[in-house]
């Protein structure tokens, strides 16, 4: 496996320990540790590190390790104020821009979105999948480095606070289904509405986490 293969493939699975919190919150871990628990070298977990501590997903303290820091609410509604935006605009230009393998890989997403039975980490990963098919649709790199981000620790919240999995599954799999839907119409209005309404159920979720209910809304998160 070339080296570029492995620092994805070390990411990949440092990712998932933090989202599924294998890693404690807040606790500091090592690069050796690193090593040993992902099976990768030494180089492709410090470049997944690297990767990671530009995503906010860790902070590199030389000397004294890898810190996994806590996830908050604050954090996660200030992170979705950026995703609502940079999403919104990558759905608008996939719809004009998807062409003939975006379109069928989406269509067959549509289908799986709606039929399977999914687990928490076999959905997570449609999810990612979903994510990744629109951003190369909307064929924009810079996009995709901003969302990137965004989206990891909004997965990383969602996970951490996951209660009544089968219907937080369901609403979310609709969610990016009508998304997906919206896209192969072409339909711009009806794929910002679809990206809207998603990021509204992310919002509610984090204020569900306090106990509270949200705010009322701004005019144009009301269109599901």
């Amino acid at each position: 496996m070339a080296e570029k293969g492995k620092a994805d493939g070390a990411y990949d699975e440092i990712e998932r320990m933090i989202i599924f919190q294998e890693i404690t919150p807040g606790s500091l871990v090592s690069e050796s540790m690193l090593t040993a628990s992902t099976g990768f070298g030494r180089t492709p977990v410090r470049e997944a590190l690297q990767r990671l501590a530009r995503e906010g997903m860790v902070q590199i303290h030389p000397s004294k390790g890898v810190l996994v820091p806590a996830a908050s609410v604050d954090t996660q509604l200030r992170l979705l104020e950026l995703r609502r935006v940079l999403e919104a605009l990558a759905v608008e230009l996939a719809c004009g821009r998807a062409a003939g393998e975006h379109r069928r890989e989406m269509a067959a997403m549509v289908d799986r979105l709606k039929h399977e039975e999914f687990t928490l980490g076999t959905y997570l990963e449609t999810v990612k999948e979903t994510h990744h098919l629109i951003v190369d649709a909307a064929a924009n790199e810079y996009l995709a480095d901003a969302l990137a981000p965004a989206q990891a620790l909004s997965r990383r919240f969602w996970i951490a606070h996951m209660r009544e999995e089968a219907d937080q599954i369901s609403r979310g799999s609709t969610l990016h289904g009508r998304i997906l839907e919206a896209i192969l119409a072409r339909d711009d209005s009806a794929a910002r509405a679809a990206s809207l309404a998603l990021n509204d159920y992310l919002v509610d979720f984090a204020y569900a986490v306090l106990g509270h209910l949200r705010p009322p809304r701004n005019k144009d998160s009301s269109a599901a």
